[in-house]
């Protein structure tokens, strides 16, 4: 009778536990640091995992003591090792020791064999294993008995085979499938899942119709897999239609042969008669056209080059658009030719102006390609060639431009002109000499320059909010009045006075490639939901703030052409907030945590709660703005405000850390 009330009690505890969420660390067997070390045993190349000693933990609290480990409690709930060049194989066997994991990470890493045998793993949430080289087929049971599991990422590896259909379609809180950049072949799976939100079979070599649960996906999701038909991509072809015109098409290719053997005969003699006449006409062709070339740029004006510059913006622009302007010019009139001012009290110059000044390249990106300019006057100038507006009809775009020239505020800068044809869209405004913020926080050394300091840094914000809070006032009809706020597009003043620029066009650009350009397709709620609201400009103000304060690209957060539900914010929220001024702050602010801790700690408050992931909950622009105007540049008071708990960590990201400005 003893026994069995022992019994009933223990089993009583047991789902006390259970239910109440507490977290059990096992009693007996291999620890945590054990297991942790037996896995960097099976890794090679391990030189960044140096922290990974046994004579410290893991986890101390929520802080992980080891690079990588992500913690909670004091335990291991997740793994974070990307982008460190590791060889080797993941040790499953001791992973499974780790009853708490839930989150694991080997994104762009050197990883190579057949896929591991995740399903053993059965608690996991996430797994990121995209960029490695994988190879061989998944079997059926790939990820069988993964209740729990809601993302799975293996882009960009070398799998074969067919989509292991069978355990996916049993994944109950599957979210997110990127499985693009393999070589699966077969049907697409018809996946039940109503939470299904995000997916990605592209570029693989998958055949068939796609499911009708799959119609309503973006095309991109299935593109280049050849055999694939049906919504989003084109319609199928009858099968039995195919044959009969496959049975047709070998009938006529018989009689073609036939045909195209005679008349092979009768041409080659043809040749033979007339190849000495060719010869002579195309030399006489060549001069012709050497004396027409001539003439042309006499009539239009030779670009003319200074020594040390390119012009490139020059025989581009002069290439592709002025001879089609030329041959149109007697028929439409002088007007099509010309510049559209927006400012009256500026010096004015011509298209033709243009074409003839030395030019030099400043940057070229998938958005536009930038060019500076000078004008026979010493005017220095610098003209944005756009790539992606070609959707966009005259008339619109003469009347957005207008409506864009009517903005005057001291932290935007000015359009001065703009250019119209089907084919181009260019706008000048004046050279602000001392380049762009992106360059002011990450080029500074190799330029010789010194690192901005926390006023300078403060100024830029508080410079920044102003001027975005003017587009919010004065755009009320955009969804988002900016669009594209990123640190290459402020450029600084002599006095680091930030000028906005590139910004409302989101009007004007090809809707199909916007989310692949434009800073707000890469915020959580367009990841999430596929939209964007006014309060997107502020998320992308906060990340903006994180990278003035941490030093960090944020480019390196995001995978390549993708936005990520893990930005430069989660980063920083998986920092103990106590370790935020030694482990977030930029380094060259070391110098001023003495005097301006407390200040620099209620910015990135700011920051991070513009960039709070519910749209409930992230402050809109106003409450933005009135808290950035009361830090002061010796303000020590403590924090006001406590930073939301973790967001679920592991995600897509680009590593590109390339500037386009």
């Amino acid at each position: 009778m003893a026994f069995t009330v022992c019994s009933s009690y223990c089993i009583t505890i047991s789902i006390v536990l259970v239910v109440c969420g507490v977290v059990v660390v096992p009693s007996h067997g291999a620890t945590e640091s054990e297991l942790l070390l037996a896995v960097k045993d099976k890794l090679q190349n391990t030189k960044e995992l140096s922290s990974w000693t046994p004579s410290t933990t893991p986890c101390s609290g929520r802080k992980a003591n080891w690079k990588g480990v992500l913690c909670n409690n004091g335990v291991v709930t997740g793994l974070q090792l990307e982008g460190m060049g590791l060889k080797g194989v993941i040790d499953i066997d001791s992973l499974k020791g780790l009853p708490n994991l839930r989150t694991i990470s080997f994104m762009n890493n050197e990883l190579e064999g057949p896929m591991p045998q995740i399903n053993k793993l059965n608690g996991l949430r996430s797994v990121y294993l995209s960029n490695n080289k994988f190879s061989g087929v998944l079997p059926d049971n790939a990820f069988q008995g993964m209740v729990w599991l809601k993302k799975i990422y293996l882009s960009n590896n070398k799998l074969t085979g067919p989509i292991p259909e069978g355990s996916l379609t049993k994944l109950p809180k599957l979210m997110e499938l990127k499985l693009d950049g393999n070589q699966f072949t077969g049907p697409v799976p018809n996946l039940p899942q109503t939470s299904l939100t995000s997916l990605s079979f592209a570029n693989n070599k998958l055949q068939g119709p796609i499911p009708d649960s799959m119609s309503k996906m973006p095309s991109a999701s299935f593109s280049g897999n050849e055999e694939l038909c049906g919504p989003p991509l084109g319609e199928c072809k009858n099968q039995s239609q195919d044959q009969n015109q496959n049975n047709d098409d070998k009938r006529k290719h018989t009689t073609m042969s036939i045909v195209v053997v005679v008349v092979a005969v009768v041409v080659a003699l043809i040749v033979i008669a007339v190849v000495m006449f060719i010869l002579f006409y195309r030399r006489k062709q060549a001069k012709k056209r050497e004396t027409e070339s001539s003439m042309e740029s006499q009539e239009i004006g030779a670009p003319q080059l200074r020594k040390g510059k390119s012009n490139q913006f020059g025989n581009e622009i002069r290439s592709r658009s002025i001879r089609s302007v030329s041959s149109n010019h007697s028929r439409r009139g002088g007007d099509h030719m010309k510049l559209s001012f927006i400012r009256e009290d500026g010096e004015k110059f011509e298209l033709h102006d243009l074409l003839r000044a030395s030019a030099e390249i400043m940057g070229s990106g998938c958005f536009s390609s930038s060019y500076k300019a000078s004008l026979p006057k010493g005017q220095m100038i610098v003209v944005k060639r756009y790539k992606q507006m070609n959707n966009v009809g005259r008339d619109e775009f003469h009347e957005h431009m207008r409506r864009i020239g009517r903005l005057n505020h001291p932290n935007l800068l000015p359009l001065v002109a703009y250019y119209y044809r089907k084919e181009e869209k260019l706008l000048v405004t004046d050279l602000v000499k001392n380049g762009s913020l992106a360059v002011r926080l990450h080029g500074y050394q190799s330029l010789g320059l010194e690192s901005l300091d926390w006023p300078a840094r403060l100024k830029i914000v508080k410079g920044i909010t102003k001027g975005l809070e003017y587009l919010f006032k004065d755009l009320p009809s955009l969804i988002a009045p900016h669009g594209n706020l990123k640190s290459c597009n402020i450029l600084l003043t002599e006095s680091l006075e930030p000028l906005l620029c590139d910004y409302g066009l989101i009007p004007l650009i090809n809707q199909e490639l916007a989310k692949d350009i434009m800073v707000v397709y890469k915020s959580p709620e367009y990841l999430n939901n596929g939209r964007i609201t006014k309060k997107t400009d502020v998320w992308c103000l906060g990340i903006l703030i994180l990278e003035i304060l941490t030093g960090k690209f944020p480019e390196n957060f995001l995978q390549q052409g993708k936005g990520s539900e893990v930005s430069l914010a989660s980063w920083v929220r998986s920092i103990a907030p106590e370790e935020w001024t030694k482990e977030v702050f930029d380094k060259e602010l070391m110098g001023a945590i003495k005097t301006s801790e407390g200040e620099m700690v209620k910015l990135l408050n700011i920051a991070m709660a513009c960039c709070e992931e519910d749209l409930e909950k992230r402050w809109d622009l106003k409450e933005a703005v009135e808290k950035i105007e009361e830090i002061r540049e010796k303000d020590q008071e403590d924090d006001f405000f406590t930073v939301a708990d973790d967001a679920d960590v592991g995600s897509t990201r680009t590593l590109s850390g390339e500037i386009n400005f």
